[in-house]
């Protein structure tokens, strides 16, 4: 089995290299993966303490960015190397404070792993919830090199618990700790007499809650949504739009504002979006020297501002579950007390479970579930209000991941 991932893996980077030639996304990975090494020998030094922090991508390194700022703040000393293997993570990324080298993980060959780990030679080893690299793992473990799991969430159906993932459930033995999002991951993990298992929840939790602690204003959306109620499409999809819009064309009135924060922000998909819809709409990027209170939509056709922008709404629509591209982050808005709407396809994401069952969220399949639930929600504000307390106080219960977590690192 080994030697069969062994040349999957570098079968897998002779097709990442071809197709590359034809896709932006791709390239960037591959090119930005041939620099690592060098990277690494002109910014680590023998005589560094490390830590190395490894995320897939952007929604990992949200995961993890509580626990990497508490280990940042803890150990001034030591030289932090964040890894991603995601473009979408790392460019977006790349000059966090975090760390001091944020650079691409090269593939997951044997020596490539041996190269890498010689030169980082971390004391302590962090990776966030899904990506496990056998390599990478089974050279920290021979070098004697701690390494932990954080914010794990694992299913039957995953490779780790078939009659062939062997491999793979020996990569998992070689972390030190697995901290676990839920009991029904650690059961799972038991039953493979894994005993190192821990629930502590999601470091999510704690990640949103220091939201409320920032300073969330935006005075250009606060003049666009001039005290008028406002649902916010966060992260929202072709699949997400399909349902949005007509219910936003189909608006008779101006006492409500929306504004959409679009996952894909190029030009051509936001071009495309504003095609579509019938109401006075104003960009981010063309805001300036306008009245921004005269636009009934506003389209964020930017990153990093979704997380300030929810402060604004009364409700809020969360994007991907609509489609099979995966739900976007429900807590976000939830920190903030909104009621949540979501898509259908929710069932790798635990959170929504539980938050649909607590009553915050809620799901549906089709344009006639969203007008209903929209409508319902606009004419109610003490339900708006009463389901929004469902949500908030959901997120204050479920914090704490980050002091087990670190409880554990300190000893």
């Amino acid at each position: 089995m080994k030697q069969l991932y062994n040349i999957a893996i570098y079968a897998a980077g002779f097709i990442l290299n071809t197709l590359a030639l034809f896709n932006k996304k791709i390239k960037l990975g591959v090119e930005g993966r041939s620099q690592t090494f060098k990277i690494l020998e002109e910014q680590i030094a023998n005589n560094h303490l490390t830590f190395w922090f490894h995320c897939a991508s952007l929604g990992e390194y949200e995961q993890g960015l509580p626990i990497f700022k508490q280990l940042r703040a803890e150990h001034p000393q030591h030289k932090i190397v964040l890894t991603f293997f995601s473009p979408s993570g790392y460019e977006i990324r790349k000059n966090t404070e975090i760390a001091d080298v944020v650079v691409y993980l090269p593939m997951d060959t044997k020596s490539n792993a041996k190269r890498f780990i010689k030169l980082v030679n971390p004391e302590l080893t962090i990776f966030v919830k899904y990506e496990i690299w056998p390599n990478y793992l089974n050279e920290l473990k021979r070098r004697g090199l701690r390494a932990i799991l954080i914010s794990a969430v694992f299913r039957k159906d995953q490779t780790y618990f078939q009659f062939y993932g062997g491999m793979m459930q020996d990569a998992l033995r070689t972390f030190e700790h697995i901290f676990v999002q839920d009991e029904n991951s650690k059961l799972l993990l038991n039953t493979s007499h894994f005993d190192n298992v821990t629930v502590a929840g999601d470091t999510r939790y704690d990640r949103v809650s220091d939201q409320l602690l920032q300073d969330n204003k935006l005075s250009f959306i606060e003049d666009f949504v001039d005290g008028k109620l406002c649902i916010v499409a966060g992260s929202s999809w072709p699949e997400d739009e399909a349902l949005l819009i007509p219910y936003i064309n189909s608006m008779t009135s101006d006492s409500v504002k929306f504004i959409i924060a679009p996952h894909n922000i190029k030009s051509n998909q936001i071009v495309h979006l504003t095609n579509k819809l019938n109401k006075k709409t104003v960009l981010f990027s063309e805001k300036d020297n306008k009245d921004l209170s005269e636009f009934q939509i506003f389209i964020v056709d930017t990153i990093g501002l979704l997380s300030k922008v929810y402060s604004y709404a009364d409700i809020a629509y969360v994007g991907g579950a609509m489609g099979n591209t995966g739900l976007h982050n429900i807590l976000e808005p939830a920190v903030f007390g909104l009621p949540i709407i979501i898509g259908k396809n929710y069932k790798k994401f635990p959170e929504a479970f539980q938050m649909i069952a607590h009553g915050g969220v809620k799901s549906i399949s089709d344009k006639q579930e969203l007008q209903d639930s929209l409508d319902r929600l606009l004419d109610n504000p003490k339900e708006r209000k009463t389901i929004g307390n469902l949500n908030s106080s959901f997120i204050n219960k479920n914090k704490g991941a980050v002091v087990q977590i670190m409880n554990y690192i300190r000893k």
